[in-house]
Formats: C-alpha cells, sequence, structure tokens
C-alpha cells in the first residue's frame, strides 16, 4: 500500500498514474525536523492509524476525508473505449539528427522530447459513474478539480486528483444537484494552451459521441471558451454551470477519460471548428515582447533577418481569438518561441511549418507532441535561458546563424 505525499502539488504527469490502492496522506512533513514530543508520537500513531483504518475501508467521511483511496476510473465505472492504448509514432524535429540529440530530462510534466518520436499513448474511455461528486477546487489562481465515488474515494483521473485542499468540500452539502451529468474540465482548464490541447479535443469527442446534453461546465469561462464551445454547437446559456468552490452532486457522472496529444483527438478539433483545407501562405512569428518571460531578448535584433524571409510579426494577445483562428488559417509558416501562443497550432492546415525556439533545459515538449499529433511539419531550434529564476519565466536567447540556418532548411 503506497502513502501519497500531500504536498506534491505540482502539475500532473501527461499519463501513467497512481496506484489503483493509494492511499491520501494530509499533513505531511516536507522538511527536516526535531524529534518529536510525546504528543508528536501520539499525533503521529493517530495519524498511521487512521491511514490504516481507510485503507481497510473505514468511509473517509468518518477521519474528515483527511484521506481517502485513489482508485483507477476505469475499475469503478462502466467503460466504453474508443480509442485503445497504443504507441504514437512521430517524426524527429527538423534540425536534429537523432533522437539521442533531444533532452531526455522529463521535468514535471511526466515525458521528455525524446519519447515523442515513439511514446506510449493512454486509451480514450468513455466513463459512467453512479453516484459521484465533484469538487471543482481553486486553492489559488489554479483550478484542480477532484471527483469522489459514493463512498468517497477519489478517482484518479490525469490532471483530476484528490489534496489536501479538497477536504472540506468533500464534507459540505451538495451545491448543484443533478440525476446526470457530463464533466470535462481538468487542472488548470482556463489555461490558455490547456484549453487548446486537452479541453477542446476532448469536448470535440463528446460532441462526436452525442454526450453534451448533461453537460456541466466551470462558471469562470474566457471569452476563448466560450467562442470555442460555440464552434462545436453548444450554447453555453444552456448549460448548468459549477463555480469554483462549488459540490455537484449526480446519479450519473459522464466522463471522457483522455491522454494529450493522441492525434484522432487533435485532428478532430481542428475538423470539428475551422474544417480541413492546405496550408496558406502567410509566414508568422510570434511575438512574446509583452509577455512575463520567455521573450525572446534577440527580438529587435532578429527582425530584419524575419522580415528578409517574409515574416509578419505579431502579438497573439493583441488580436481575438476569431482573429488569432483566421490568422493561423491563413498560415503556411509558424515561427514563435516556447510559449502558449503556439498552441493555437490547433487551427493550422495539415503540413503547416512550425519552427520552435526552445530552451533544452526547460524540456516541455507539448508544443512538438502537438504538432506531429496535428500532421504539421515542426522544427526544433535551440534557444538559452536568460536571467534568474524558474526556466518557466526567463527570457530566451537564441544564435542568429542557428535560427538563419533553420529558416533556410525549413523554408527553401
Amino acid at each position: 500500500m503506497h502513502l501519497f505525499d500531500a504536498h506534491e502539488t505540482g502539475p500532473e504527469q501527461v499519463h501513467g498514474g497512481m496506484s489503483r490502492q493509494t492511499i491520501y496522506q494530509a499533513g505531511a512533513r516536507t522538511a527536516a525536523a526535531p524529534a518529536p514530543s510525546l504528543r508528536g508520537r501520539a499525533r503521529g500513531w493517530m495519524r498511521r492509524a487512521g491511514q490504516r483504518l481507510v485503507g481497510l475501508g473505514l468511509p473517509p467521511r468518518l477521519v474528515g476525508y483527511r484521506w481517502t483511496r485513489h482508485l483507477a476510473a476505469a475499475d469503478v465505472a462502466g467503460v466504453t473505449e474508443i480509442h485503445p492504448a497504443a504507441t504514437a509514432r512521430a517524426p524527429l524535429p527538423r534540425m536534429v539528427a537523432r533522437r539521442e540529440d533531444l533532452p531526455d530530462e522529463r521535468g514535471w510534466f511526466g515525458y521528455a522530447f525524446r519519447d515523442v518520436p515513439e511514446r506510449r499513448a493512454g486509451p480514450t474511455r468513455l466513463l459512467r459513474l453512479a453516484e459521484a461528486r465533484v469538487l471543482a477546487a481553486r486553492p489559488g489562481r489554479d483550478y484542480a478539480p477532484a471527483i469522489l465515488n459514493a463512498r468517497g474515494r477519489s478517482l484518479d483521473l490525469r490532471e483530476i486528483r484528490y489534496r489536501p485542499f479538497h477536504a472540506p468540500l468533500a464534507a459540505r452539502r451538495p451545491d448543484l444537484t443533478l440525476d446526470r451529468a457530463v464533466w470535462f474540465a481538468e487542472r488548470v482548464y482556463d489555461n490558455h494552451a490547456h484549453w487548446l490541447t486537452a479541453h477542446l479535443p476532448k469536448l470535440a469527442q463528446l460532441v462526436e459521441l452525442g454526450e453534451t446534453a448533461d453537460l456541466v461546465l466551470p462558471a469562470e469561462r474566457t471569452p476563448v471558451i466560450d467562442h470555442s464551445l460555440a464552434l462545436l454547437g453548444i450554447d453555453p446559456a444552456t448549460q448548468p454551470e459549477l463555480p469554483s468552490g462549488a459540490v455537484l452532486a449526480t446519479r450519473e457522472l459522464v466522463l471522457l477519460e483522455t491522454d494529450r496529444f493522441r492525434p484522432e483527438l487533435l485532428r478532430l478539433a481542428r475538423r470539428m471548428t475551422v474544417g480541413e483545407g492546405a496550408p496558406g501562405t502567410r509566414r508568422v512569428f510570434v511575438s512574446r515582447r509583452s509577455a512575463r518571460g520567455r521573450r525572446l531578448v534577440d527580438e529587435e535584433a532578429l527582425t530584419p533577418m524575419l522580415r528578409d524571409f517574409g515574416f509578419e510579426i505579431v502579438e497573439m494577445e493583441r488580436l481575438d481569438f476569431p482573429a488569432q483562428i483566421a490568422l493561423m488559417r491563413e498560415a503556411g509558416a509558424l515561427l514563435a518561441p516556447h510559449g502558449a501562443g503556439l498552441a493555437n497550432m490547433l487551427f493550422c492546415a495539415e503540413g503547416t511549418r512550425v519552427i520552435e525556439i526552445a530552451d533544452p533545459a526547460y524540456p516541455n515538449p507539448n508544443f512538438y507532441a502537438q504538432a506531429v499529433g496535428l500532421g504539421l511539419d515542426y522544427a526544433l531550434v535551440r534557444g538559452r535561458g536568460v536571467g534568474g529564476g524558474h526556466p518557466l519565466d526567463q527570457d530566451l536567447a537564441v544564435d542568429e546563424a542557428d535560427l538563419r540556418r533553420a529558416l533556410e532548411t525549413v523554408l527553401g
């Protein structure tokens, strides 16, 4: 029996998951501490006793939901398999000669650049669960839902996981009660890149399956989210909403379990929102000059070269979402430093050339995986982090000769 560290609150892994017999532990220590006092030893004994009793079947509500089992969702729900688990194979990025040249650091993403050319993709499954509750927690800026079954056990899904901050919601009465509900929102659904790469493809699959009649929407939505829903034929005004900090109880909960970047889901989302077509002729450089991090420090010096190659310089945040989509439909080449604006490649036609400038020290392969899943021609140009702090917040520098060589190779 594995004890889950309650303070492990970083982003979830893309696939895999915890064992189906995991015990959730609240109040884990995160630093070395002096020898416990008699009272501390008593508390430790009570904690271990509580864990043991929950492990033996004691209802979590009797211990204030301080501990609960994590259960594999497919083990406790009715399952309809849409796409089986499979190995997703992809070409190497342009400008990379060998797979061994790709970064193999998995970081908090759970997979590395080196995994993408031959990556095990999890299944797509429609799950039906009797008597469930959705806990719509937002402990800080980030949205983080959890799902409990009738016995108070936590369903273990990608980016949906019970955490210490869910305990008060687990112990309270429901705010919304429905006979049937369809739930799709995962952690940080309102992040632009997460929405386009994880949530919109999931919704497209639910629409194709005819499973959106009882769709419950998170109450806090951006204009991008509502416009995306409209593209799929979903009217937000007709759907029930669940605010952050609220609890949904339902007699039947319908879920779609997915793995991000599956080609079947990404291409379905593109087809159902903008249709298919051929690449356009515009060459677009996505500038991050107004962003908080990963700005290209060389941008001003590189601008003459970019214009020589025919690139127009665009700041995505200065365009509304329909204009962003239209730009992607007209693009034949998309160049950008690593950032959320690249997620808009979802609307690029198959064969569009995508060139990402990324720092291998921040090994986030999401846009590589997204590009190849969509059938785009992906190239990687290595940059380097500039400044201190977390790589997520550092700016980027790129060697002009390396970028020129990449543009000559990719664009001809």
